[in-house]
């Protein structure tokens, strides 16, 4: 396990960072365009900015970026 001391102007940028990543992540998944590995890879990568995210966020907050998948298979 690793640990690292934030201050507030840095917890605040690495909570806008994870926002902005996940937000890009959902766009991806809503793409038809894409097949089912990239959805897929990028699924598993939501998950880990998601946990990341959550150990920061409030849960009002983390609610809006709770991923249903199966509404994003292909």
């Amino acid at each position: 396990m690793l640990g690292i001391l934030f201050n507030d102007k840095e917890c605040k940028e690495l909570d806008y960072v994870l926002r902005k990543e996940l937000d890009e992540m959902l766009l991806d998944l809503n793409d038809s365009r894409l097949d089912g590995d990239i959805k897929g890879a990028i699924t598993r990568r939501y998950k880990i900015i998601f946990r990341m995210y959550a150990r920061i966020a409030s849960p009002k907050e983390l609610s809006r970026y709770a991923l249903n998948v199966r509404s994003h298979r292909s």
